[in-house]
């Protein structure tokens, strides 16, 4: 399945969108802090025909890399609204995030009526020690996601054999695996590097971790059904996940309506990327 490209206007410029499939009905995703609208491919390929997912580059990466700020999680629900509002009426929308695209799709949905809300592995605040440095507590959390676009890459080949070796993909390696990464490639023979840069990372990052109270509040506004989807492994595939059980717990108590699952036998990029997980993923989407 190859999606069909197209820019939406958007403040300073457009973003790049993808629709996968051609079915009336449709998600719209959201993806990581330094992802791209490939992170979506092996949920969209997994969805029933009368469904299609669009998907964006948001801005500072993927094709969206040159839009200017500013940047935050707040700017990009602004603009996941704008696309949303392209393709058809809120109310017959699902829509759905991974990691700090679950953020983002928690403050797109405040306030708005789309049919049901979908966080996967992210969404819930995290807790920041007191005092601590974002820009640290990012690199402790993201390692080798924030390291590598400080690095560049021989050849696109090269680019591909650091993702195979990375801890989340080692002996699950997938076709929609390498065409993300590929996606992902940029620049000449000896200088290729990630698309996504590094100042609205950062920028998102630090916003992430900071606004903690905002995003609880965007939570707390969210009207439509909501569900949450986690991963028992984290981005390094270590035990602990992003979302570990206590901090989902303290939310379903403090949200009664938030469904939450765990996703067995998944790590925060194979939520995505595996059969399995990604069919399960695509079965909750459109149940």
């Amino acid at each position: 399945m190859n999606p069909v490209l197209s820019d939406v206007e958007v403040p300073g410029g457009a973003l790049r969108v993808a629709r996968f499939g051609t079915g009336p009905r449709v998600i719209v995703a959201v993806h990581g802090i330094t992802a791209s609208l490939m992170s979506w491919t092996g949920v969209a390929r997994r969805l029933p025909a009368d469904w299609s997912l669009v998907a964006m580059d948001l801005r500072g990466r993927g094709h969206s890399a040159g839009l200017p700020g500013p940047y935050g999680l707040a700017r990009h629900a602004e603009d996941v609204n704008l696309v949303a509002r392209s393709v058809g009426a809120e109310s017959d929308i699902v829509l759905t995030g991974h990691s700090m695209g679950a953020y983002v799709t928690a403050l797109a949905a405040a306030g708005h009526d789309y049919a049901r809300v979908v966080l996967v592995d992210g969404g819930l605040p995290l807790p920041m020690p007191p005092g601590a440095d974002p820009d640290a507590v990012i690199e402790a959390i993201l390692g080798p996601a924030v390291a590598r676009l400080e690095q560049t890459f021989p050849s696109v080949e090269a680019y591909v054999d650091f993702f195979k070796a990375h801890p989340a993909f080692v002996d699950a390696w997938t076709e929609e695996a390498e065409e993300y990464v590929r996606y992902d490639a940029s620049g000449p023979e000896g200088a290729v590097r990630s698309r996504a840069r590094q100042e609205p990372v950062r920028e998102d990052g630090r916003w992430m971790l900071t606004e903690d109270e905002a995003i609880g509040a965007a939570l707390s506004a969210i009207t439509s059904p909501l569900s949450l989807l986690r991963a028992p492994r984290g981005l390094l595939n270590q035990p602990v996940g992003m979302l570990p059980d206590e901090l989902a717990a303290a939310w379903t108590a403090r949200l009664p309506s938030l469904k939450d699952e765990v996703v067995e036998d998944c790590n925060h990029y194979t939520i995505l990327f595996d059969d399995r997980c990604a069919s399960l993923i695509a079965e909750r989407l459109t149940r």
